[in-house]
């Protein structure tokens, strides 16, 4: 075993066996579970190695990406934000930035990072980029290219940007990449609220992953069967604040730089890219209860949301992989009764995602 790496908790089925990793990592719980040959111990086929390498990606990603970290590379970047000065950056961060410019322009702007400033304006402080506070992005004409590039592929910023979500997203498609390069394809790695669900469980079948009740409740309020697909939450739970005589989260909408989503709690998406399912997920909230159906539908998207009292929507290809809802039981002749206790372990042994 490496140094520094915890014991796994190990789960069995058949000739093959679920190893479990719990760390943090982006400022959320970092978990991998991953599946190996049962009859052969786990250190022959490297877990441990895995489970190091994924935490190793989600460390790069947050030295390239993370605002909170004073000498990372985004706020060194938005430091310079607004200036003409051109800076070199790694391919990581480069990648990243690109995604945020394909982002804007496919959600015609409802995904936008350049929110810093009203982030900090609200109270939700990261690094210090200035004297006087971040630079402002220009709501007067919205659109724009987020980064630019030079001839030589420096970048510069004209305004300064917020890569939390879609930065765990990447973080995510890169472990995942990882530990399929390292031979292993049936796991599950999640990050606070995102994930991505890859091959199959010991017992067969899909990967079965609750839906958390925003309100705070143990029991999840519905579950999805996922299998070679990314699940991410767009969620007001953890992260909201009073800001003077008002309650605010950090769900900004760039049209307004205010928060968003009226009537909404959570919102989750399921796709192939954990990335793009968190844009998606981000996207969709920021729309609020009364224009989230029509536009998930319009993309097809299955998605799941919680309105602002309690209840639980879904489009028509959220439905197909929806296995239970609290309100409709398991089955026919189930409908309406809520899971019992007992049947907690039994119907989510992997993971109750919770959204950031």
């Amino acid at each position: 075993m490496t140094a520094g790496l915890p014991a796994p908790t190990a789960a069995r089925a058949a000739d093959r066996q679920l190893l479990r990793f719990a760390a943090r990592a982006m400022g959320s719980p970092l978990r991998l579970a991953i599946v190996v040959p049962g009859r052969q111990p786990w250190e022959v086929v490297d877990v441990a190695g895995a489970w190091a390498a994924v935490r190793d990606e989600f460390e790069a990603s947050e030295e390239a990406m993370s605002r909170f970290r004073d000498a990372s590379e985004i706020t060194l970047l938005n430091r310079r934000a607004g200036s003409d000065e051109p800076t070199a950056v790694s391919r990581r961060l480069s990648r990243a930035l690109q995604a945020c410019d394909r982002a804007q322009r496919l959600t015609g702007g409802r995904f936008d990072p350049r929110v810093l400033a009203d982030l900090e304006r609200l109270g939700d402080h990261g690094a210090r980029i200035g004297q006087e506070g971040p630079v402002e992005a220009d709501r007067s004409s919205p659109g724009g290219r987020i980064v630019e590039r030079d001839a030589g592929g420096q970048v510069r910023l004209p305004a300064p940007v917020d890569l939390g979500g879609i930065g765990k997203g990447l973080a995510l498609r890169w472990a995942a990449t990882t530990l399929r390069r390292r031979g292993f394809e049936a796991f599950l790695v999640e990050a606070g609220g995102d994930l991505v669900a890859s091959g199959a469980p010991p017992e067969g079948g899909p990967w079965r992953i609750g839906i958390e009740d925003p309100a705070g409740e143990a029991e999840p309020l519905a579950a999805i069967a996922s299998r070679d697909e990314a699940v991410a939450t767009s969620s007001v739970r953890r992260r909201h604040w009073s800001a003077g005589d008002r309650t605010v989260h950090h769900l900004v909408d760039p049209r307004t730089g205010e928060p968003g989503g009226a009537g909404l709690l959570a919102v989750t998406v399921a796709g192939l890219d954990p990335a793009w399912s968190e844009v998606w997920s981000k996207t969709l909230f920021l729309e609020g209860q009364a224009g989230i159906a029509g536009l998930a539908r319009r993309r097809g998207l299955a998605a799941w949301w919680v309105a602002d009292d309690g209840s639980l929507e879904m489009t028509a290809a959220g439905r197909l992989r929806t296995i239970w809802t609290a309100d409709e039981g398991r089955g026919p002749d189930q409908r309406g009764r809520r899971r019992s206790a007992g049947d907690r372990v039994a119907d989510f042994p992997v993971a109750v995602p919770m959204g950031d």
